[in-house]
Parts: C-alpha cells; sequence; structure tokens
C-alpha cells in the first residue's frame, strides 16, 4: 500500500478522533467554593485547611467508573488559624514543607458502592512517602444536571508516612481525617453514567 493510498485512512481517522473524545464528559473543579480540611483528636483540638490545592476529575468515557481524581496540597498553605500550630506542622517532624512540598491523592480505580457513594482507592503520598489509602466519596446534586458536590472523607496514620512529630504539652492522636469538599460543573462532553 502506498503512502498515497493511506491518505484517507489518516484523514478520516483525524476527523474520528474528536468524535472519540468528545464522548468523555469533561468536568472543572471549583477552589473558591471547595475544601481540603484535617482533623486530628489530640487534647487541644487541631483542625485545619489548606489555602492552595489543585483538583483535577478525568474521564475517558462516561462510565463514571473511567474517572481519574488527582489531588495536589501545597503543604506550606496549611492553616489552622494559629501561627504557632501552623509553623510546627510544616516543619521537619510533620509536614517537612522544605523538602516534600506536596501532598498529593490520585486514584487508582472508581467503585461505585451505592446510587450515590464511590470508594476510590489511590496513592496517596506526604513526606515523600506514598501508600495506598481510600477515599470514600458521597455525591450531591441532580444526576446528569451537570453539576454538584463531592463530599469525601479519608483516614490514615501519621505514622505510617513519618509524621511522628509532637507539640509541647499536647497529646496527638495518630488517626488523621482528611475531609474533601469539591464542586464540580460539566464543561463538555455528555453526562455521566451510573449504576442504579
Amino acid at each position: 500500500m502506498t503512502f498515497k493510498s493511506l491518505l484517507p485512512l489518516f484523514a478520516a481517522a483525524a476527523l474520528l478522533m474528536p468524535l472519540v473524545q468528545a464522548q468523555a464528559p469533561v468536568f472543572a473543579v471549583t477552589p473558591a467554593s471547595s475544601t481540603i480540611t484535617f482533623n486530628v483528636k489530640s487534647s487541644v483540638s487541631i483542625v485545619g485547611k489548606f489555602d492552595s490545592w489543585d483538583a483535577t476529575l478525568t474521564f475517558t468515557s462516561s462510565d463514571v467508573t473511567s474517572g481519574v481524581l488527582d489531588i495536589k496540597v501545597q503543604a506550606a498553605s496549611v492553616n489552622t488559624g494559629s501561627g504557632m500550630k501552623d509553623s510546627k506542622l510544616k516543619s521537619k517532624d510533620f509536614f517537612d514543607v522544605d523538602h516534600n512540598p506536596l501532598i498529593t491523592f490520585k486514584s487508582s480505580k472508581i467503585v461505585q458502592t451505592g446510587p450515590t457513594t464511590f470508594e476510590i482507592p489511590g496513592t496517596f503520598t506526604i513526606r515523600g512517602v506514598s501508600k495506598q489509602e481510600t477515599l470514600n466519596l458521597t455525591i450531591f446534586g441532580t444526576k446528569g444536571s451537570g453539576s454538584g458536590e463531592i463530599k469525601g472523607m479519608m483516614a490514615f496514620d501519621r505514622k505510617d508516612y513519618g509524621v511522628d512529630g509532637s507539640i509541647p504539652f499536647i497529646k496527638i492522636a495518630d488517626r488523621v481525617e482528611v475531609n474533601v469538599d469539591l464542586k464540580v460543573k460539566r464543561v463538555s462532553g455528555p453526562a455521566l453514567t451510573f449504576k442504579q
């Protein structure tokens, strides 16, 4: 087969590619109205949020289980409302932000467990240590409307990641709970399909 005879095939493939891509919905996360927070039980409550982060939710098809959730948090943006706590959390005993500026989570799959609930296992990395953790999510909003809210929680043992520092006169538990509250909107493509 000559190159000239292949030209019509290349042209057809080029025309079909946008059609294939159009079959996958595209979502945007709105950070201004979304939050990523954490809570650690301790003798003095340690509750905070991260002021700087980015999250993407991408799909390869309209099947909701084809999605990939990717979250990147700037560890130095931790905000507990206390300068002393923030400074300690940024130190080498906790987040070690000078050497490990990012806290990340990237899903490996999405498993629908109910009409609006999902288990999302993925790779969680903090202080340069990566382990498998699971984020449990619930979606809110009208299915097919193109916009909604995703709320979820993930719990982990901080000492598994070398986050074993302490704060004077404060007893800190090992279990850390991370909560995500993401506002999302479909900007193009078809609606997602869910198991009923």
